[in-house]
């Protein structure tokens, strides 16, 4: 009986931590169309590293700060939502990768348009206070082989 247990709590193990690092991605997109510093920040680990085209930005605040771009702000002011698909995650003890794509659309008068399509690789790091961001890489869906590559969940490191 008790290795049935332990069977059912590492099973019950790995749910929790694939839903936990599900919910950081999906708690990306209200965190930044609500300008929300603290809520980005507080997805980064000290030393994590988001990448989206125009050089990473380092640390929690650096990544927070996005949300206080020009073009970001504009967006957020005419109506705008960053939406996140559903990544793919795999869980390797205390480290975790997903991908997925990403859309983000923008009020245009009376309708929405998608300005950006993306391709996402996201790498976690298990920590006291739970799961949080080491790395997000962004790239848009244009074609390039380096977009196609950040879909691929066993790409070496």
């Amino acid at each position: 009986m008790s290795a049935e247990l332990a069977g059912l709590e590492r099973r019950l193990r790995a749910i929790e931590d694939e839903l936990a690092v599900q919910r950081l991605v999906a708690g990306y997109g209200p965190a930044v169309d609500t300008r929300s510093r603290e809520r980005v920040a507080a997805m980064w680990s000290e030393d994590g590293e988001y990448d989206f085209g125009a050089g990473a930005l380092v640390g929690p605040e650096q990544v927070a700060a996005l949300v206080d771009l020009e073009e970001h702000a504009a967006w957020v002011a005419r109506g705008c939502a960053h939406v996140l698909a559903p990544p793919v995650v795999h869980v390797d003890g205390d480290r975790a990768t997903a991908i997925g794509y990403s859309r983000v659309y923008v009020r245009d008068g009376d309708h929405w348009t998608v300005v950006r399509v993306s391709a996402n690789r996201w790498e976690f790091e298990r920590t006291p206070d739970g799961w949080r961001v080491l790395s997000r890489m962004n790239r848009p869906l244009d074609g390039s082989p380096e977009a196609r590559r950040l879909l691929e969940l066993d790409q070496p490191e």
